[in-house]
């Protein structure tokens, strides 16, 4: 049999879950299916994150990432963000609902203290709260929205995640919704990223999971750029140790090591998700479009 294999040709990107599986909302289609119940995975502390990071340096990772969960449950998350920017460029995927003043005054003090940036990506999944809060459950849409609201106050420009909800959506008119609703919240050029949906987790109960033909196969490689799969670049920390990548940490054959040096090693793209980064390639990155004007 004639396997996915991608090899991890240059480790620029170390993501760390660091909120867990614990998250303050329940998303009807979240791919690890965080809830405020969730503790499958745990949090990560400051010394286990400053031990990986001192890890990263000698094998040239370039930037950081932190997930949950939601990481700003996580009581040490403020003192992990001024850790690692000594380190590197930091990006934090939140959900928004739970920042407060005083902790994006500090963040913003130790990014401006730091020779490297500091980024938010802010999810909402709809641009109005029935179709938001329908995912996201009742109320999110404001709070979200309030989220975004303090982090332009406080001179950040997050980068806002919109999963399609919906396999018909236009992307094109979802796009411009977005920028209509996000400048009327005082964010006057908004960076905007669509992703698909991953159809594993609670997004498998709510619409369906992957058939059995929504598969990579070794002959879907060939030709094809590996650089756009996250595992080619990246891997994952998590309390159990390391993983191929943020998507697939409920997934056993994902984990590579208890080190970043045992985790560099080629990994088999045959696991379900692995079809959505085939098909759309570069969806853990920080890409996003820039409303003009």
């Amino acid at each position: 049999m004639n396997l996915p294999l991608v090899n991890l040709t240059h480790l620029d990107d170390l993501w760390f879950q660091v909120g867990g599986t614990l998250c303050n909302l329940t998303c009807h289609h979240c791919f690890i299916s965080c809830s405020p119940h969730n503790r499958s995975f745990g949090f990560l502390d400051l010394e286990t994150v400053r031990r990986y990071l001192d890890e990263s340096v000698e094998l040239g990772v370039k930037e950081y990432y932190f997930t949950g969960g939601e990481p700003f449950l996580n009581r040490d998350m403020l003192a992990i963000l001024d850790l690692t920017l000594k380190y590197g460029p930091a990006t934090v995927l939140t959900n928004g609902t739970v920042l407060k003043p005083e902790w994006l005054t500090r963040l913003r003090d130790a990014e401006r203290e730091s020779r490297y940036s500091l980024e938010f990506r802010v999810s909402i999944d709809g641009y109005t709260a029935e179709v938001n809060d329908a995912v996201r459950g009742a109320g999110t849409f404001e709070r979200i929205l309030r989220g975004i609201e303090l982090l332009v106050a406080f001179g950040f420009l997050p980068i806002i995640t919109v999963t399609r909800v919906d396999d018909d959506a236009d992307d094109a008119k979802l796009y411009a919704a977005f920028v209509r609703l996000l400048k009327e919240h005082g964010y006057a050029r908004p960076r905007i990223k669509i992703l698909p949906s991953l159809r594993i987790g609670a997004e498998a109960t709510r619409r369906r999971g992957y058939s059995d033909g929504e598969r990579v196969t070794g002959q879907m490689l060939d030709g094809y750029d590996q650089n756009l799969l996250v595992c080619s670049h990246a891997r994952m920390i998590t309390d159990r140790g390391v993983y191929v990548c943020p998507i697939l940490i409920e997934s056993p054959e994902a984990k590579l090591g208890a080190t970043l040096v045992e985790s560099l090693r080629e990994f088999a793209i045959d696991k379900p998700a692995c079809y959505t980064c085939w098909q759309y390639g570069a969806i853990c990155s920080n890409v996003a479009v820039e409303a003009q004007g």
